[in-house]
C-alpha cells in the first residue's frame, strides 16, 4: 500500500504544478465552467509514462431565440476552444505525453447535457455517460473548483430524484445500474478494438481488469458498506463516495470496524493494485515486451484480482437487498 501512497502524492503535486500553467484558463472558465482530471490522474495514481484525460463542463442558462426557450452553455464555443489550448500548451511546457488520439476525446459538455441524457440511448455515443460517471467514479478538479461541487451536486439530485419518499432505505439502484452499464460499455469496448489492437489490446485487456474494474467496483463497495451501515444511502454519502479514489474507498472500508470481516481481503486487493501499478508503469514498447515473457502470470494475476474483488463484494453484500441489485 506505501506505493500507492507514494504514487498518490507525486500525482498530487504533479497536478499543483498543471494548474500553475493553467492561470489563464481558470480566468476563462471562472464561475462558468470546470475541467476536470480523469483516468490516472484522477485516480491520483498517474505513473511517468501517463497521459492526462480531462472533460470540460459547462454550467447552462436559458435563453430566449425566435420564440423559443434554449439552454446555451455559459462557456462560450470560443472559449472553450481556448481552454483546449491552454490545456495544450501546459502539458507541452511540462513534457507530458500529447492528449490521446490527437485531441479527439478532449471533450466539452455542459451540466444540461450530462443530466438530460441520463438513461437514454443517446448517453452512451454523446459520451456523457462516460463523463458522467468518471466525474463521479474517479475525478479531481484542476480548475473551476467551485464549478465542479456545483456539478456534482446537481448529478447526484438527479440520480437520487425518488430520496425524498424513500429517505429510511434508499438504494440508490438508478446510479448503481449506471455504474454496471459503464463498466459493461467498458468490456465491449475493448471486445470491439481488441482484433486490429494486437498486442496493444493484451495490455488495455490487463489494466481494464484492474484500473477500470476497481474504478467501477470501489464505487459499489462503497455504496454498499454505506447502505449496511446506515441502512440507506443519502446525498450526502453520495458525495462523499466522489470524494475518495478507487484505492481510497477500499482504504475507508479497513477504516470501519464493522467490517472487520473483510479487511484482510481488502487489504491483499490493495496490495495487488499497488503491484499492478509499479508492473505496468514502463515505455509502451517494454511494457509489451515484460507482458509477452510473463503473459500466463499476469493474466493470472488480473483473475485473482478480480476473484479478490468479488468476495469482498459477496461478503459485504450477504443477504442484502441492494447486492441482490448489482448480482441480478
Amino acid at each position: 500500500m506505501s506505493y500507492i501512497n507514494e504514487r498518490e502524492k507525486a500525482t498530487a503535486t504533479r497536478i499543483i504544478e498543471l494548474q500553475d500553467h493553467l492561470a489563464r484558463a481558470s480566468e476563462i472558465v471562472a464561475g462558468k465552467a470546470c475541467v476536470y482530471a480523469t483516468g490516472s490522474f484522477g485516480r491520483l495514481e498517474a505513473g511517468e509514462q501517463s497521459d492526462l484525460d480531462v472533460f470540460i463542463v459547462s454550467k447552462t442558462a436559458e435563453s430566449e431565440r425566435d420564440g423559443k426557450k434554449l439552454m446555451v452553455n455559459q462557456l462560450s464555443n470560443l472559449d472553450t476552444i481556448l481552454v483546449k489550448a491552454e490545456l495544450i500548451k501546459a502539458i507541452h511546457a511540462l513534457n507530458m505525453p500529447k492528449f490521446d488520439a490527437d485531441g479527439k476525446y478532449l471533450a466539452s459538455h455542459s451540466i444540461h447535457d450530462l443530466k438530460t441524457h441520463l438513461g437514454t440511448a443517446e448517453d452512451d455515443y454523446r459520451n456523457t455517460l462516460t463523463g458522467r460517471l468518471l466525474l463521479f467514479l474517479e475525478s479531481r478538479p484542476l480548475i473551476g473548483d467551485g464549478v465542479y461541487d456545483e456539478i456534482i451536486d446537481e448529478v447526484i439530485a438527479a440520480y437520487w430524484g425518488d430520496y425524498g419518499d424513500h429517505s429510511d432505505d434508499f438504494i440508490p439502484a438508478f446510479l448503481t445500474n449506471d455504474i454496471l452499464r459503464l463498466w459493461r460499455t467498458f468490456c465491449v469496448n475493448y471486445e470491439s478494438g481488441r482484433r486490429s489492437e494486437k498486442g496493444d489490446a493484451k495490455i488495455k485487456n490487463h489494466k481494464l481488469k484492474h484500473s477500470r474494474m476497481l474504478t467501477c467496483y470501489s464505487a459499489l463497495l462503497f455504496l454498499l458498506a454505506v447502505y449496511k451501515l446506515d441502512g440507506t444511502v443519502s446525498p450526502e454519502r453520495a458525495k462523499e463516495m466522489t470524494k475518495l479514489t478507487p484505492t481510497g474507498r477500499l482504504q475507508w472500508l479497513l477504516k470501519e470496524p464493522s467490517f472487520s470481516a473483510v479487511h484482510d481481503q481488502t487489504s491483499e486487493l490493495l496490495e495487488k493494485y499497488g503491484d499492478f501499478l509499479k508492473r505496468t508503469d514502463q515505455p509502451k514498447e517494454t511494457l509489451k515486451a515484460l507482458f509477452e515473457s510473463n503473459s500466463k502470470d499476469w493474466v493470472k494475476k488480473s483473475y485473482d484480482f478480480g476473484d479478490t474483488l468479488f468476495d469482498v463484494l459477496s461478503a459485504l453484500g450477504n443477504d442484502t437487498k441492494f447486492f441482490r441489485l448489482i448480482a441480478v
